[in-house]
């Protein structure tokens, strides 16, 4: 049985989306098993009383100069939305419907680049429609089921999990019980891998 990877994110996280450029290829070189985890990222700040580091005016001032560097380091593109910050809850609620639905990677796919490789104002509905209908996924669908109270509820547990075993920020990475935060930990991340694989 594959060793599993699980990957709790916002896709208001700029790390997150670099961090998920790497997954694919971490996943093929250890055989392990991504699982995603959608959670909020605002509501899990506030249970752990860490503030968004966009509050924080040192961090804010170096987290395009951070970002560009990691996007160098990966080899990919990352532009900084300007419509940000964004509310996520109905994009983090639409990740659960796509796994529901069976169409997530396609969804994943089209809400990361569509904030953070190509920005559009994902806090519009109709852009979100419009992302959802290029990506050739039913968008009416996925919306509706997205606010569905059990997809909510699925949402608020995810993100008190993550809360609860520990996590305090996006991405938050754990392989069993050991925990790993940020893009930047990669490394720590497929060491563990490869000891439990």
């Amino acid at each position: 049985m594959a060793i599993r990877l699980e990957y709790f994110f916002d896709y208001g996280s700029p790390f997150s989306y670099l961090a998920n450029t790497q997954l694919a290829a971490l996943g093929e070189r250890t055989g392990a098993e991504i699982v995603y985890r959608p959670m909020l990222l605002g509501g899990l700040l506030k249970a752990v009383g860490n503030p968004p580091p966009i509050n924080v005016p040192a961090k804010a001032n170096h987290l395009s100069t951070d970002l560009q560097r990691w996007a160098k380091h990966y080899g990919v593109a990352v532009a900084f939305n300007p419509h940000f910050p964004i509310n996520t809850v109905g994009l983090m609620r639409g990740a659960l419907a796509a796994l529901e639905l069976s169409v997530f990677p396609a969804y994943h796919q089209a809400i990361f680049h569509a904030m953070w490789g190509e920005p559009t104002n994902l806090g519009d509905e109709k852009v979100v429609r419009q992302v959802l209908e290029k990506a050739g996924l039913d968008a009416q669908s996925l919306l509706e089921l997205a606010q569905q109270q059990q997809i909510k509820d699925r949402l608020r547990q995810s993100t008190e999990e993550a809360a609860t075993r520990g996590a305090f920020g996006a991405p938050t990475f754990f392989v069993g019980e050991e925990m790993f935060f940020g893009n930047d930990r990669m490394e720590f991340v497929e060491a563990a891998l490869r000891r439990g694989a």
